[in-house]
């Protein structure tokens, strides 16, 4: 009876939860031909106010779901490592968002490579962060992009590709979820293809690539010189990492959710004549009017530093003279 074909999943946040579950469940089928070698992850780190580590989600799907399997939490992908996953024999490295880059001796541990679940149309958002890069770029469509492993980050031969159409309200926590939805479903029929040998891929044409960067917390800050379109865009790209802020007097305040207002607007302040960051006024469906270097954005969500997120009318409740103010001035 020929060997069960051994898989090393490497994956830690949310993201790459079903993608394991997917992958487990191919591996427990019986007559699959699949085995599940173990999980590669992230070491625990402090999560929440108490700051106790805690497992990633990876990690914690695997104890619910197969608590016998191992995990793997290994700082570095050095020789002691690579000496644990040999031992192992495993067959195909499968990775999605794991957070570290695989060496060529790493690589070289598995017979038939490795591939990689990217959620970009690749060869377009090459990097960590394609979800909000699609969303900032204001694309029409993203998709998933299964790829084999290479050198150069995310640059292997394309296996498998879908789109997915954007509605333009996406977020990067409600993009992610699909995606994850959506990747999974793509594993079982791939494995099956590599199995076989029939599993080919396709070269990406490098010339057009792009490439998105890791966030930090200052690119959430908010510039009111930018469109009410972009700044919307990046409302949404930036939920719920790191989120979109401004200043208001000396305090720090998040918009949480907004969109561009359409149509006219009758108030107090001239749309276009005031500065950007001035709060107009509201609108009774819409919420709070803040002029923008092109257009008027409507925020319906917000939220002070030390404070608890509230929807606009409540908010406005508790700020009564915040109409007439400007953003992001001190």
């Amino acid at each position: 009876m020929p060997k069960p074909l051994g898989i090393l999943f490497a994956g830690s946040p949310a993201i790459a939860v079903p993608a394991l579950e997917a992958t487990l469940a191919l591996c427990a089928g019986a007559g699959e031909g699949f085995a599940f070698a173990g999980l590669l992850t992230n070491p625990d780190s402090p999560k929440g106010r108490s700051g106790r580590p805690e497992p990633t989600e990876c990690a914690a799907a695997l104890a619910r779901l197969s608590p016998t399997a191992p995990a793997f939490k290994p700082e570095k992908l050095d020789a002691a490592f690579r000496a644990v996953v040999e031992a192992l024999e495993p067959d195909l490295l499968v990775s999605f968002a794991y957070g570290k880059i695989f060496g060529p001796k790493f690589l070289a541990l598995f017979p038939m490579g490795g591939i990689n679940i990217h959620p970009s149309l690749l060869p377009k958002y090459r990097g960590p962060t394609p979800i909000p890069a699609a969303i900032i770029g204001m694309e029409t469509e993203t998709g998933i992009t299964i790829q084999r492993l290479a050198a150069k980050m995310d640059s292997g031969d394309i296996l498998v590709q879908e789109k997915m159409p954007l509605n333009g309200r996406e977020t990067t926590a409600s993009l992610g979820e699909l995606v994850a939805e959506k990747a999974a479903g793509l594993l079982p029929p791939l494995f099956l293809e590599i199995a076989a040998g029939t599993g080919q891929g396709r070269p990406q044409d490098h010339d057009a690539a792009t490439y998105c960067s890791l966030l930090a917390k200052s690119d959430g800050l908010i510039d009111w010189n930018m469109s009410a379109g972009e700044i919307d865009a990046r409302i949404r790209a930036f939920t719920p990492w790191p989120l979109c802020w401004t200043t208001h007097g000396d305090q720090h305040l998040f918009i949480l959710k907004a969109r561009v207002l359409e149509g006219d607007f009758a108030g107090p302040a001239c749309p276009g004549q005031a500065l950007p960051g001035k709060v107009l006024g509201k609108d009774g469906n819409k919420g709070i009017l803040i002029q923008t270097g092109d257009g008027v954005l409507a925020a319906s969500e917000l939220q002070y530093r030390t404070k608890k997120a509230l929807e606009w009318k409540a908010f406005l409740n508790g700020a009564r003279n915040f109409i007439g103010e400007r953003l992001g001035t001190p």
